[in-house]
This record gives structure tokens, C-alpha cells and sequence, in this order.
């Protein structure tokens, strides 16, 4: 995350804590907080809001830290020349984000496989990838786009499948408040837009390995 710098790095409470963030941008982001938390009613000056606004600053960074990655990069650091044709599919991977309308998070399970043609990545790249896209204020649909669209453009494979499951705070906590409701999306290119193709792709990530 080029973008940010390091601010602390110390061992507390048996774990060590590494936050990375502009301090700039947190005390920018502060600022406004304890406006925010004025105009709710509340007193910013309160014991247990003192270092609210500073905590919540730090905690949007994180939450929009994808900003400030190149997703294609990161594919691009563990390619490799491969011989091997068959679906390559990771799946159950979390997933994590803020809708861009009520700044809300949804969360849920994103399944990715691709056909490879001539060159094949490090498996630890395709969830690194989900997860620099979902780090930004999204909505379900591009952020799905966005995945299909990196790997497909950065490996050239013969083809791309991603599915993405989520429930929407913004569904569940306010609005319609149905809090058993999950929105799947889906974006296919190449061999997935095949049927047989797809329907492979789709029974492997139904499938239990018990």
C-alpha cells in the first residue's frame, strides 16, 4: 500500500500490531467525525467518544485501503508459465466491503475460477485480489465486474467465472430490514459462457469435499 505509510508497530497484548495509515487524512477524517457525532446528539467530549473520531478515521482506511493498490500488479508478481488447461477454481472466499450508498458493509463468500492459456498464478493472488476491490466503496455488481475483468485482462486465460453471495447492512439494519436476504451476482467470460462450462464451475463450488 504504497499510498499509506507505517505509523506503529509494537507488540501489544501478545500480538503484534501493525496499523498503516496517512495521518494526515486521520486527523482530516476526525475532524469531521466530531461534527458528525455533534449533530446526532451526541457529546463528542464524552469519556467513551473521546478517541472515536480518530479510531473511526484509522478504521475507513483500512475499509478503503483497495484505493491505493493495483489489483493487476499483484496478479502479475506470482505468474508463472504453465502447461496445465483444466479449471483452476478457489472458492468460499471472504468477502468484505462498504456499500457506496448508505456507507454500510455487506459481506459474504466470493468463488472465482479460471481456464488457464499458458500461464498460471499463485493461488493466494486471486483472494488478494478480491480483496483490493472490495476495499473501496462498491456495490455488488462492479465489484464482481472488476474482478472478471482483472484476471481476464492481466492472465489472458481462455476463461473467467466469478460468483459473489452477500447480505447488505443496508437491507438488514435499515430500509426494508430483511435480515435473512442474500444477493448473488455472477459475470462469466470465454469458456465460462459456455453451458457446460458454466454448470462445471457452478456444481464445483456447491460441492462438499466430505
Amino acid at each position: 500500500m504504497s499510498k499509506f505509510q507505517q505509523f506503529e508497530d509494537a507488540e501489544q497484548d501478545g500480538y503484534l500490531k501493525i496499523d498503516q495509515y496517512n495521518e494526515k487524512n486521520v486527523e482530516r477524517i476526525a475532524e469531521h467525525y466530531i461534527d458528525i457525532l455533534d449533530a446526532i446528539g451526541e457529546d463528542p467530549k464524552r469519556e467513551g467518544l473521546i478517541k472515536t473520531p480518530e479510531r473511526v478515521a484509522k478504521a475507513l482506511q483500512f475499509l478503503t485501503h483497495g484505493y491505493g493498490i493495483d489489483a493487476s500488479e499483484v496478479l502479475r508478481s506470482a505468474m508463472f508459465q504453465e502447461e496445465y488447461s483444466q479449471m483452476v477454481v478457489v472458492k468460499d472466499i471472504e468477502v468484505y466491503s462498504m456499500c457506496e450508498h448508505h456507507m454500510l458493509p455487506f459481506f459474504g463468500k466470493a468463488h472465482i475460477a479460471y481456464i488457464p492459456n499458458g500461464h498460471i498464478v499463485g493461488l493466494s493472488k486471486i483472494p488478494r485480489v478480491v480483496d483490493i476491490f472490495a476495499r473501496r466503496l462498491q456495490v455488488q455488481e462492479r465489484l464482481t465486474n472488476e474482478i472478471r475483468d482483472c484476471i481476464q485482462d492481466t492472465l489472458k486465460p481462455a476463461g473467467v467465472a466469478v460468483v459473489i453471495e452477500c447480505k447488505h447492512m443496508c437491507m438488514a439494519m435499515r430500509g426494508v430490514q430483511k435480515q435473512n436476504s442474500v444477493t448473488t451476482t455472477s459475470a462469466f467470460t470465454g469458456a465460462f459462457q459456455n453451458d457446460v462450462t458454466r454448470s462445471e464451475f457452478l456444481r464445483l463450488i456447491t460441492a462438499s469435499l466430505d
